[in-house]
């Protein structure tokens, strides 16, 4: 339940979610043994052989790591650590650490001989990482693709007694003939009795492939530590805001609308590939410069100084776009790397292409300024998690992304308008992830104050009686009583419920048609009870109806009452649901029923667009639901001409006439399938082209 409304940030975005948090200090705080709260966690399933953490940037990972493998070398038999990252630089993560001055009973060490994230050869790597396998040595980190090198020429059971970390495991994929990290996975678990790490800041890969298969998946041993978690408890981060901005032309026209010059910001430009790209990436950073300022100079380490239009103060800037000098590059992050994360005023904006996000550590990044739709939901959060770390002076932080209106005149419409709703579906999917988990009951009326605190008590929520239902514990699930839920009432969908809940409604929200369905106009009802159980037969088809029903159910009470605004008056509490204010105590699964999972994007959108452009946006959606064969639609063509010459308009769907109103679907059809083409033709230009 957020705790705001949808809200204009000082930059003018206007903000879908604005969070703010209790600033409790747990997340941050260690125990006796130098443990955050993520990493106890984790520590508690330290006797897994298959351990799956799934936990948002910053929140420790790789020490949680360091924890849990030093107790499978010392004290479960475990002989080798091998610890494999996506990428060389975030090889660091996992050097030397010192544990034992904060109470751990050793410390985390790598010879150098074992870091194989340096610049060597692949060849090299391999051998080395040959020789540590024979040799006495216990730790080893390397990248991902080193580990899939180095098991070409070694078999599954040299992997006995083998402890495998696999860091940023997104990247695997259920997809094995075309994942070799994926296939490596399985077979060394088939094969041998390695035990498997497995983290993630994001589990969602971007594409329809899943990350394991369901039957690899139930291996493991989940620990959870949502952003909510984490974020409630830092001790100056205090507000998130995730927002949109709408802009027309080019984007650097518009980006001094949205670029704050007085907070840290990371601004990620689009791939040359993009439609939001002018194709000219380094004319694209010059005209950001001449938003902020007058370039006065660059330092020893590559770092541009810009003096402000506005104050006429210096503004330190990384370039870590232009790539003509790769010398200076690597000194500019070289300097990233060693000195901004230590020290305040060494950067205060990075302009970036397809770099500073995966394993970025710029603690003092306030803001997250992304140009166009990013097609990962992974990347999204690697982007946002960027600027969600905790830092002294940080009390709030932003991400703005900056999207194409959609404009009718042009053959991008289609384009345009599925971008805007993949970022507006993308800001719903991370308040889910943002918002505190709520566990749901079924309200029965005639149960005294008494009994459900009893039962409370026997399953040890202690939440109360429905009529005082509320967060009883910071870091505790609030119960939420509604009247006609369907509890789950199966092993399988408890299990569904209780961890693939995140996963699974972001299937449903990514889902066209209950995209589409919910912005274009179709009932909440039928987005609710028609699409979403097809979204979860899909994905279950092993499910019963009633089986179903009750995941169903647990999904759009959690979609619906975790975008919900909370107002407190006197003793009651009041949600707001779509546009009316409901008492907590009367909450029913009809009205939750009637609520578009998209109604708050749909009142963002009202608020950021004119209503020509958010006809624009009805109308290409209206277009993909428009059954039409090419035969009628060009039978109608002239008949469209002769309409507009005799009235001096284009003939609407909408209208209540119906040879009108098959005119303008024919319309629709028209421009629909003339996008299509256009975007083909573009796309077959584009292949081979360079996606920085």
């Amino acid at each position: 339940m957020s705790n705001q409304q949808p809200s204009a940030s000082d930059d003018n975005t206007m903000n879908m979610i604005d969070v703010t948090y209790k600033q409790s200090g747990r997340s941050v705080a260690t125990n006796e043994l130098g443990m955050r709260e993520m990493q106890a966690r984790v520590w508690e399933q330290r006797a897994a052989q298959y351990l799956l953490i799934k936990a948002p940037p910053a929140s420790g990972k790789s020490r949680a790591l360091m924890f849990v493998a030093l107790d499978k070398l010392f004290n479960q038999g475990r002989k080798k650590v091998i610890v494999a990252v996506p990428e060389r630089s975030i090889g660091g993560s996992f050097s030397n650490t010192d544990l034992t001055t904060h109470g751990f009973f050793t410390d985390w060490t790598i010879k150098p001989e074992n870091n194989l994230c340096g610049p060597s050869s692949t060849k090299s790597k391999v051998e080395a990482f040959r020789q540590f396998m024979s040799g006495p040595d216990a730790t080893l980190v390397c990248t991902h693709a080193t580990l899939r090198y180095a098991f070409n020429v070694l078999s599954p059971q040299d992997f006995n007694g083998c402890v495998l970390a696999i860091d940023e495991f997104h990247h695997v994929s259920a997809d094995l003939e075309n994942n070799r990290l994926g296939a490596l996975i399985q077979k060394a678990m088939a094969e041998s009795d390695v035990h498997v790490i497995a983290m993630t800041g994001s589990y969602f890969r971007g594409d329809s492939t899943p990350v394991l298969t369901p039957e690899d998946e139930a291996k493991f041993t989940p620990v959870r530590f949502n952003y909510y978690d984490q974020l409630n408890g830092y001790r100056y981060l205090k507000s998130l805001g995730i927002g949109h901005h709408f802009y027309q032309g080019a984007y650097t026209d518009s980006i001094g609308e949205v670029l704050n010059l007085n907070r840290k910001t990371i601004i990620h430009i689009p791939s040359v590939n993009s439609s939001d790209s002018t194709k000219d990436k380094y004319e694209e950073v010059g005209r950001i410069m001449d938003v902020i300022g007058t370039p006065v100079g660059t330092d020893e380490h590559g770092i541009f100084e810009v003096r402000r239009h506005d104050t006429g103060e210096l503004v330190r800037v990384a370039d870590l776009v232009t790539d003509t000098d790769m010398k200076q590059r690597a000194r500019v992050l070289t300097y990233l790397s060693d000195v901004a994360g230590k020290q305040r005023d060494a950067v205060d904006i990075i302009i970036a292409l397809g770099m500073a996000k995966e394993g970025f550590d710029w603690p003092f990044a306030e803001d997250a300024l992304t140009i166009g739709y990013r097609n990962s939901l992974t990347e999204i959060i690697q982007i946002i998690g960027r600027i969600t770390r905790d830092s002294p002076g940080k009390e709030h932080a932003q991400f703005t992304n900056l999207i194409a209106q959609p404009d009718a005149e042009t053959d991008d419409v289609t384009l345009a308008v599925n971008s805007m709703l993949k970022a507006i579906t993308a800001s719903l999917l991370m308040e889910q992830v943002l918002a505190p988990n709520f566990k749901f009951k079924a309200k029965k009326p005639d149960l005294a104050d008494a009994d459900l605190d009893r039962a409370d008590a026997a399953d040890g929520t202690g939440a109360g009686s429905e009529r005082r239902s509320s967060t009883v514990a910071d870091g505790t699930q609030e119960s939420i009583y509604i009247t006609g839920f369907k509890e789950p009432s199966t092993e399988r969908t408890k299990q569904i419920v209780a961890s693939d809940l995140p996963d699974l409604t972001a299937a449903v929200l990514q889902d066209e048609s209950v995209a589409k369905g919910s912005i274009g106009g179709c009932k909440p009802e039928t987005t609710n009870q028609v699409h979403i159980p097809r979204v979860i037969r899909e994905r279950y088809p092993d499910l019963s109806e009633q089986e179903v029903e009750e995941v169903r159910q647990a999904v759009i009470a959690n979609t619906a009452l975790k975008a919900s605004e909370v107002r407190e008056v006197g003793d009651d509490r009041f949600l707001r649901l779509a546009d009316r204010f409901i008492n907590i105590n009367d909450i029913n699964i009809n009205l939750i029923d009637s609520i578009n999972p998209f109604q708050k994007a749909y009142e963002i959108m009202s608020k950021s667009v004119n209503s020509k452009v958010l006809a624009t946006v009805q109308d290409a959606i209206a277009a993909t639901k428009i059954e039409m064969t090419e035969q009628e639609a060009m039978q109608l063509a002239p008949d469209i001409k002769h309409f507009h010459q005799m009235h001096g308009r284009v003939p609407n769907h909408r209208s209540k006439e119906p040879r009108e109103r098959r005119m303008g679907e024919a319309l629709l059809w028209l421009q629909k399938k003339r996008a299509e083409y256009k975007a083909q033709q573009r796309q077959a230009g584009e292949v081979g082209g360079r996606d920085d």
